[in-house]
């Protein structure tokens, strides 16, 4: 992992971080043991930021989830699932690299995986779009989940993109279709669904991946139908209301878990999964043995209805009409 990188509200952490970088290469170059002040200065840094995550506005969240050391996709596809084959391609137009998936094995239940891709350096990130899929990666998600409909193959997701994209070429291979078809096969897959939102799961571009049977929530992502700059574009003319736009739109795991609209928020290491990979992982591995035990004794017949239950229960509203 390259050098630690810490957002704006971290910077007294930052501080803290620097100083022990700056005590232990001098505990390397001199004989004096000052391993006692660095091992203080750690136990500081550590309370500090508990203390700062753990009054996080909405908008800090949504920066946490966008952070560029977080993992992706392929970094819990590679620590959690084992035998991973990627396959390529959407039989229509092309292969959208912000889209990866295939063959892969859970515990050793053969399964299908798929994903938003977003990249580490920029070459990476124009090659794979920064996570902005167009409609051959959605066409090509849902080639990976019909496949593993053909052989009884469970199927997990990972959702983390700002949105579709909005290219006149996405736009001129129907978006919207793309995005509105893998919703309406994935109501009536018949092998369990597994979600997870691991970073951003912005607007259409998230849900036709998210029709879940089972949908977790790592705890510091963000799940909304417009991203807050997107919201605050439209609502107030700038986005630079976009932190109270983030407040309102309720996107965070704790206000979707109480709205019915996930079923588990995966706790995340003390500063985020970015701190941390191997632990994240290892969180995001309970939860999904968890959820794979849930569903996977369902009768086709049973999954399909409970799934299309799911999908009415949405949506909470207050009678105002007067008596």
């Amino acid at each position: 992992m390259s050098k630690r990188h810490f957002l704006e509200f971290e910077q007294p952490v930052a501080e803290l971080e620097s100083k022990i970088e700056e005590l232990r290469y001098v505990q390397s170059e001199s004989a004096v043991d000052i391993s006692e002040e660095i091992e203080r200065l750690a136990k500081k840094s550590l309370l500090l930021t508990k203390d700062i995550y753990s009054t996080l506005s909405p908008w800090q969240v949504t920066q946490i989830a966008r952070h560029p050391q977080r993992p992706y996709t392929l970094d819990y596809v590679n620590e959690l699932f084992t035998d991973f084959q990627e396959m390529h391609g959407d039989r229509h137009f092309s292969d959208d690299l912000s889209i990866v998936g295939g063959l892969a094995r859970f515990n050793g239940q053969p399964c299908m995986v798929l994903g938003h891709q977003k990249g580490r350096d920029t070459k990476e990130r124009t090659a794979r779009n920064f996570g902005m899929s167009r409609p051959e990666g959605y066409r090509k998600a849902l080639r990976l989940m019909k496949t593993a409909e053909k052989f009884g193959l469970p199927v997990f997701t990972f959702v983390d993109t700002p949105g579709a994209y909005p290219g006149i070429g996405a736009e001129e291979r129907n978006q919207s279709e793309a995005i509105g078809r893998n919703i309406f096969e994935m109501a009536r897959l018949e092998v369990p669904i597994i979600t997870t939102i691991i970073g951003e799961g912005g607007s259409g571009g998230a849900l036709a991946i998210s029709v879940g049977d089972q949908v977790l929530m790592m705890q510091y992502s963000v799940y909304s139908v417009i991203s807050p700059e997107g919201c605050a574009s439209i609502l107030w003319k700038t986005s630079d209301k976009a932190s109270d736009a983030a407040e309102a739109l309720g996107i965070t795991a704790h206000r979707l878990k109480a709205l019915g609209l996930i079923d588990k928020i995966v706790s995340e290491p003390v500063g985020g999964a970015h701190r941390d990979h191997k632990q994240a992982c290892a969180n995001l591995k309970r939860a999904l043995n968890d959820a794979w035990r849930q569903v996977s004794d369902m009768k086709v017949k049973e999954l399909l209805q409970t799934r299309y239950d799911r999908l009415q229960s949405y949506g909470r509203y207050n009678d105002t009409k007067e008596h």
